[in-house]
């Protein structure tokens, strides 16, 4: 007598619970930002030991690509770093004027545009505006050197990526974002002094006494001891993210956005921390 084995449907799977799919997606996130730290902390701790070394040891200092770099991100970006202080002193000038003139203070317009440009504004869109062309040119330049195979070339030769890529590049954006922000700030200044005359009628020379009387020392040196870290934060992440492209034409372009989009929050985050630093500090 035989017997014939009937199939079973196998058990149909359970409906997924409305909180797992959320639950996976936050933990695969914050594994990724702990990886992502990781290698920040790993990378920023390489660069900072291949800077020193070169300041220490001038030896291994690369002149020739330092000077190429600060030609490359300070002379180049000079006109557009002068025009976009100006606008925007031009945006303060006038919204300090259309609210001040209520108060009847709208003179103190010349005491907005100072300070905020000398302390805040200046170093700040300088910094921006170098994360988004600076810092990308970085990670575009790196990651193709990368994709091409150029850098492990480089490691097969004995030179250390670190110090014939990395280094220049972070000194050469450490010396010119402070210039840089220096120079947004007399645009700054300028601008507002157009403003003034049209809106205030004060001349160029009492704008200037103003300016003097308004601002002391401190507040230049608040901007421009902003600036070198800026630097530092943008250089190192757009190299970072040149040397952690893959192969494809696509990773560099990834990379090349992130790098950016980071540069760029961190300059913010570091920025607002500066500003509650300073506070406390009475600067």
């Amino acid at each position: 007598m035989s017997t014939t084995a009937v199939a079973t449907p196998a058990p149909a799977a359970p409906p997924p619970s409305r909180w797992r799919d959320p639950v996976i997606r936050l933990g695969r996130a914050g594994d990724r930002a702990a990886r992502d730290a990781y290698e920040v902390t790993v990378f920023l701790a390489r660069a900072v030991n291949a800077t020193a070394k070169a300041i220490v040891r001038p030896r291994y200092l690369r002149l020739s690509a330092i000077s190429r770099q600060v030609a490359e991100t300070g002379v180049n970006a000079l006109p557009t770093v002068g025009l976009l202080a100006i606008m925007i002193s031009v945006v303060i000038a006038y919204q300090g004027v259309a609210q001040l003139r209520g108060f009847g203070v709208e003179n103190l317009t010349v005491d907005l545009v100072a300070v905020s440009m000398l302390r805040e504004m200046g170093v700040l869109i300088t910094a921006i505006l170098v994360a988004g062309r600076s810092g990308a040119a970085f990670a575009a330049e790196i990651g193709v050197m990368k994709s091409r195979e150029e850098v492990d070339a480089l490691t097969v030769m004995g030179i250390d990526p670190m110090e014939m890529l990395v280094v220049p590049r972070v000194l050469g954006l450490m010396i010119t974002l402070p210039l840089l922000t220096f120079f947004a700030d007399v645009m700054g200044i300028v601008g507002g002094s157009l403003i003034s005359q049209s809106l205030l009628h004060v001349s160029p020379l009492q704008y200037l006494d103003r300016v003097h009387n308004a601002v002391d020392t401190s507040d230049l040196l608040v901007g421009l001891l902003k600036a070198p870290v800026f630097a530092f934060v943008i250089a190192i992440i757009g190299c970072m993210h040149g040397l952690r492209v893959r192969g494809s034409a696509g990773s560099v372009g990834r990379e090349t956005t992130r790098a950016v989009v980071k540069s760029i929050f961190l300059v913010i985050v570091l920025d607002a921390l500066f500003s509650i630093f300073f506070d406390k500090v009475g600067l």
